[in-house]
C-alpha cells in the first residue's frame, strides 16, 4: 500500500456542520453535536441522517484513509470514515464504545442498516487509522492501531458506477462534548488485492 498524498482539511465539505472546527497544528479538533449518528431503520426502526462527515469526491481505483486519536468513553462515541453514495447508500468505518468498550466495525446502508464489531479495548487512547479500498464493485475496509498492520474489517459490494465520496467522520449518538483529534485524512492508490 502506498503513501499517497494529505488531502487538506479545506478540501472537504460537511455533510451536517459539527458543533465546532479548529485546527490545532497538522490536526482537525470536531466537536459532535449530541444526538448526531447515521442509522436507517434495522432493529431500531428510526433514520438518523445527522453525522458530521468531512467528505470530498473518491474515484474507482483509489482508497482514503483517515487518522484519529481514539479517546472514548461515552455509549456509541465513534470515529472513523464515511463513504456516501445516496441518503440511502453509504457506509460507516471506524471505531465506536460500544457496551463498555472500544470496537472496530462498520455500517453499511443499502437501503437499511447493518452493523458488525469486534472488541478492541487495547486501541484506548492510541492513534487509529481506517482505511476505504475501492476496486471494481467492492469496497475493502482495514483498521490498524499506531504502525501495526492493517487488519481486515469488511469487504462490502458498492456499485462500480456509484458517485463516492469519502473522509473523516464523528458521531456522539448519546451525550453532548465529544471532541476527536483527527490526525490525518489522504488519498492513496487501491488494495493490489484482498489478501497479502
Amino acid at each position: 500500500m502506498e503513501n499517497g498524498c494529505e488531502i487538506p482539511w479545506s478540501e472537504g465539505r460537511w455533510t451536517h456542520e459539527p458543533v465546532r472546527v479548529e485546527q490545532d497544528g497538522d490536526d482537525l479538533l470536531v466537536e459532535a453535536a449530541e444526538g448526531s449518528d447515521a442509522w436507517r431503520t434495522t432493529s431500531y426502526g428510526f433514520v438518523h441522517d445527522t453525522e458530521h462527515a468531512l467528505v470530498c469526491p473518491m474515484p474507482q481505483d483509489s482508497a482514503v484513509e483517515v487518522g484519529f486519536v481514539a479517546r472514548f468513553e461515552e455509549q456509541f462515541d465513534q470515529a472513523g470514515i464515511f463513504l456516501r453514495a445516496a441518503e440511502d447508500c453509504w457506509v460507516k468505518a471506524g471505531l465506536e464504545f460500544a457496551d463498555g468498550t472500544p470496537q472496530v466495525g462498520a455500517v453499511v446502508t443499502n437501503p437499511a442498516s447493518d452493523w458488525s464489531v469486534a472488541p478492541v479495548p487495547q486501541w484506548v487512547d492510541r492513534r487509529v487509522t481506517i482505511r476505504a479500498s475501492r476496486s471494481g464493485d467492492a469496497v475493502t475496509v482495514r483498521a490498524r492501531v499506531d504502525d501495526e498492520d492493517f487488519r481486515l474489517v469488511r469487504v462490502l459490494p458498492l456499485p462500480e458506477d456509484a458517485e463516492l465520496e469519502a473522509g473523516p467522520m464523528v458521531c456522539a449518538p448519546t451525550r453532548a462534548g465529544l471532541v476527536v483529534r483527527f490526525t490525518s485524512w489522504r488519498s492513496t492508490a487501491a488494495d493490489g488485492s484482498l489478501h497479502p
